[in-house]
């Protein structure tokens, strides 16, 4: 089946051969799918300039036939390891968890004829696998509508709209858009055909066509545009969902020394703190990082997730009860290319191209958080649901920086979310009046300058087992930051003019020292610098300067 990009794979291909080797079945098919513009006179394909194959030879095919047999002594015992998942060769699939072999299963078109199955080996073997890792989970495509949980008409819905939108487009083009393999759709637009909704406008590569909607199919995509406008990837279900999260929970992953190390390598963050943070971590539950501000609870709330140095796969987007809910949100999710996903002819990848491969997410919200936002919101106009922030950051970190600060008082967001800290699962209600139960799976974080018991009950900090105080830098790391970020502000390490802006505007009137102090002094400094058109360089008189701007007020 070819992906989502149009590719065409080694299936599709020998089932194009075949065909072609069956005179009758293959003028059936032409003439059955060629367009009014070319109809009258069948046309016989041109033998002469069909592309050329290279078949095994007798010899080479019985070589393979003995080494086959020669492996067979160890079929047994390679059985017994799928059955028991120790196969390497395995990955977790999008459905139930069940495991799949990566290979090439061999049509049924080239069944029963061994050069084309010979053919079709050679082929998967010269371009590679998937570039999914073993034992990772890894939704796999689809090989019905059965098995993509879609009918007919869902996909009909999103290609007559799509048609509606872009005017005309081949059927690779229509299965691009809605991320389904075109041995799916095909059959489809020939129904759309036989039904009147589409017509062709011209041939494509490859065999495709180009199609246009008819009077009839424009009217109908008129009503689905009025329902919902949304015309791109083909949605996940519900059910297909939950396992997957379920596969890649958060709860599932562990942090160790190295990987946090690793994850905060950018920070100047003392051995204390790391093993404090990494049990809180490892929790997969939620903390309160508190302190003064300035001193790095943000960034270090935002490095956590990378401690897991895993990647995830999430729908694009969600099919409920007819309701569309987009979940991948390239603002906050960081997509990872497959490898080698753009290079090759074919697609042998098997991935569904319904889901998207990310980093695992790290959602932030601030002050300017509304309750609408941790609900499923649905545009008006085009009556597309936005998924909530929760639902975005399942398997990740959701971060509350600010907390306290927020427009909607303390208590109302603690009783929105007392409930799914405590049972790790979420009620979302949507536009249809349903009730959804979806996985409340992330490590929560709440960032805020003020003091926990001053914000929250004891009811709810008994839900966030951990509570850590971010404290102010000691002398000896305030001058070390001095020291690492000289050299990003274009700046030679100065000791002795530090040694004078702590001894002169520090110590005597015993002002606290922050994390972020270093970095904004020096680009105060730097500015100086430029305006004045001198040398960037760390002075005395430049710190009288920057310390005169930035405490002004404070």
């Amino acid at each position: 089946m070819s992906d989502s990009s149009g590719k065409m794979t080694p299936a599709e291909l020998l089932a194009e051969l075949t065909s072609q080797n069956d005179g009758n079945a293959y003028t059936a098919e032409v003439a059955e799918a060629m367009p009014d513009a070319f109809s009258g006179k069948t046309k016989t394909p041109d033998r002469d300039n069909e592309p050329q194959f290279e078949i095994p030879d007798l010899e080479e095919l019985q070589s393979l036939d003995r080494k086959r047999h020669r492996d067979a002594d160890d079929s047994e015992q390679a059985d017994s390891d799928i059955d028991s998942g120790n196969d390497p060769e395995y990955v977790k699939s999008g459905r139930g968890g069940i495991a799949q072999k990566r290979m090439h299963t061999v049509p049924d078109a080239a069944q029963g004829n061994s050069q084309l199955s010979e053919l079709f080996e050679r082929v998967s073997n010269l371009l590679g696998g998937s570039g999914v890792g073993d034992g990772e989970f890894c939704p796999r495509a689809p090989e019905s509508l059965a098995d993509a949980r879609l009918t007919a008409e869902d996909v009909e819905r999103l290609a007559l709209k799509y048609l509606l939108q872009k005017g005309s487009a081949s059927g690779r083009e229509i299965c691009s858009q809605l991320k389904l393999p075109y041995a799916i759709v095909e059959p489809l637009m020939r129904l759309w055909k036989k039904d009147q909704l589409v017509a062709f406008k011209g041939a494509a590569e490859v065999g495709d066509y180009y199609f246009v909607l008819t009077d009839p199919g424009r009217d109908r995509a008129k009503r689905y545009q009025e329902e919902c406008t949304y015309c791109g990837a083909a949605p996940v279900s519900l059910e297909d969902y939950l396992k997957a999260m379920e596969a890649q929970s958060i709860a599932k992953q562990e942090a160790t020394e190295e990987d946090l190390k690793r994850a905060f390598s950018d920070l100047l963050i003392s051995e204390k703190m790391l093993e404090t943070l990494g049990p809180a971590v490892n929790s997969g539950r939620g903390m309160f990082l508190f302190g003064e501000p300035g001193n790095g609870k943000t960034s270090i709330a935002e490095r956590v997730t990378t401690s897991f140095g895993s990647t995830i796969w999430i729908p694009r987007t969600l099919g409920v009860d007819g309701d569309i809910i987009r979940l991948f949100d390239p603002g906050v999710h960081e997509v990872v290319e497959l490898e080698g996903e753009e290079s090759n002819l074919f697609d042998l990848s098997g991935v569904d191209q319904r889901w998207v491969r990310i980093v695992r997410p790290t959602v932030v919200a601030g002050g300017e958080l509304t309750m609408e936002e941790l609900e499923v919101c649905q545009n008006q106009t085009t009556k597309i649901c936005e998924a909530p922030l929760q639902l975005k950051s399942n398997c990740g970190t959701l971060v509350i920086d600010d907390f306290g600060r927020q427009t909607m008082p303390v208590e109302v967001l603690l009783n929105r979310w007392i409930v799914p800290l405590e049972k790790r699962y979420d009620f979302l209600n949507l536009p249809s009046g349903k009730k959804l139960q979806v996985p409340f799976d992330q490590l929560i974080i709440f960032s805020t300058n003020l003091e926990p018991r001053d914000l929250v009950d004891g009811a709810f900090l008994r839900r966030i087992p951990y509570k850590i105080e971010v404290p102010d830098p000691s002398e000896e790391h305030f001058r070390k930051l001095f020291e690492i970020m000289a050299p990003h502000m274009g700046m030679v390490y100065e000791p002795d003019v530090v040694d004078y802006l702590i001894e002169t505007h520090y110590k005597p009137v015993n002002r606290p020292y922050r994390a972020c102090q270093p970095r904004d002094l020096l680009l105060q400094v730097r500015n100086k610098c430029i305006y004045q058109k001198m040398p960037k360089k760390m002075t005395k008189e430049g710190f009288d300067f920057a310390v005169h701007i930035y405490f002004s007020v404070m």
